[in-house]
């Protein structure tokens, strides 16, 4: 299948919204509308940050393993994804690049099917359609959590502390 990409402008720089993203805990709060009942392992952030998560998407409900395999400050965060008993694996790409102003950042997701179930592959064009769909939330909610974490941080006058919920 092929991958989905989705994509926000932020005004952050990429180094702010890596250390915000890196942080695995943190993914809750932009992806609860359709991923839930989220239970951690692991380090908090980085290489190693595990979840394991409830997805409601297309009128199935599934658990997803979620593990960070590659963080590449400030530019790039990748997962591996494991679902439907091992017959579903994917990875979730966040790409980080400033803005060529200089007033903030792209930031990108690409999902990209590794192998999926027989009728994922054949109702691809739906499936796609209903990840997009679902990522472009991610991204308008991820835009507006980054704001929030800023001012945090400006109110605090320090970043917020990395706890889990």
């Amino acid at each position: 299948m092929r991958p989905v990409t989705v994509s926000t402008e932020v005004p952050y720089p990429p180094e702010r919204v890596h250390d915000f993203l890196e942080v695995m805990a943190h993914h809750e709060r932009f992806t609860d509308h359709y991923l839930t009942d989220w239970r951690y392992s692991g380090p908090s952030r980085g290489f190693g940050a595990r979840a394991t998560v409830t997805a409601a998407l297309g009128g199935t409900r599934t658990d997803v393993g979620i593990e960070v395999i590659n963080s590449e400050p400030p530019h790039r965060i990748v997962e591996h994804n494991v679902s439907a008993g091992g017959r579903r694996q994917a990875h979730g790409i966040y790409t980080i690049a400033p803005l060529p102003d200089g007033a903030g950042s792209r930031v990108s997701f690409t999902y990209t099917w590794l192998c999926a179930p027989l009728p994922e592959r054949l109702l691809a064009p739906v499936v796609r359609a209903a990840m997009r769909r679902a990522n472009h939330t991610v991204m308008r909610r991820l835009a507006a959590e980054l704001a929030r974490y800023e001012g945090e941080a400006d109110g605090a006058g320090a970043t917020p502390p990395d706890r889990r919920p």
